[in-house]
């Protein structure tokens, strides 16, 4: 326990299974290596150094690692950050951002308590995260309710690397093509080439932080057969080339 009303929790991680997180203070996820996968709120997000999340206080959120990351994110005594929404949300970082979470790892619960440097750190640090999380990401990964959605979605997501055809998700979904689009609509919002121009975009962000492949073999893993036609849909996606929204990633050793 501490009294700091900010402090930073700065900690490797192994993969390890899904498990279900709560906090009393709220809370700044950031992952400055690899990428950490969440579902809250109903949703289920990828968090590669690009992106963080805000978690306000008793909100319960799942969390996937499925490689080895570390995390670099920041507790909050509610109301500190009054400028924040009051639900959670995904926004990216900024570079201004990032420098500053890497900096806020020497308070620690401990150091933050004492250091009344700390506090005002911390003020500066949330109040521009307010400014850019003004413009939260689109990121979240499609889920769905009937079981032929989510089995359609499965499916599709185990065969990115592979040829895929509406008719073939569907057999395998057992439902008729027409059904499973409409519920696909009415689900997740979305029509099935979303749903797996998504799929294929999110796996793109994990394989491109959290790997040293190169971009075409990626491009590849994910069902591109031209590193063209791969680059330009993921700088639709994300705003970025593959190669420069690798280069977010920050450096902790």
């Amino acid at each position: 326990m501490t009294d700091a009303p900010a402090y930073c929790f700065h900690r490797s991680f192994e993969p390890q299974p899904k498990k279900t997180v709560q906090f009393d203070r709220d809370y700044l996820l950031y992952a400055v290596e690899g990428a950490i996968r969440i579902r809250v709120d109903g949703r289920r997000w990828t968090l590669p150094p690009a992106f963080a999340a805000w978690i306000p206080a008793k909100t319960p959120v799942d969390v996937i690692v499925n490689r080895p990351m570390t995390s670099c994110s920041v507790l909050l005594e509610p109301g500190f950050a009054s400028a924040m929404p009051t639900r959670t949300l995904i926004f990216t970082m900024s570079e201004m951002a990032r420098t500053m979470i890497q900096h806020s790892r020497r308070w620690g619960p401990t150091q933050a308590s004492t250091d009344p440097t700390a506090e005002p750190f911390f003020r500066a640090l949330m109040d521009h995260c307010a400014e850019i999380a003004a413009l939260p990401s689109d990121l979240w990964q499609p889920e769905g309710r009937s079981s032929a959605v989510r089995n359609a979605i499965a499916y599709t997501e185990a065969h990115l690397a592979e040829p895929l055809s509406f008719a073939n998700v569907a057999a395998v979904a057992g439902a008729s093509e027409r059904s499973l689009a409409r519920h696909m609509a009415e689900e997740v919002g979305m029509s099935w080439s979303q749903v797996h121009r998504r799929l294929r975009m999110i796996r793109a962000v994990d394989l491109l932080v959290g790997t040293d492949l190169q971009v075409l073999r990626i491009a590849g893993d994910v069902g591109y057969s031209s590193l063209s036609a791969f680059n330009a849909a993921f700088r639709e996606f994300s705003g970025m080339a593959p190669r420069d929204f690798r280069r977010t990633r920050v450096d902790t050793k």
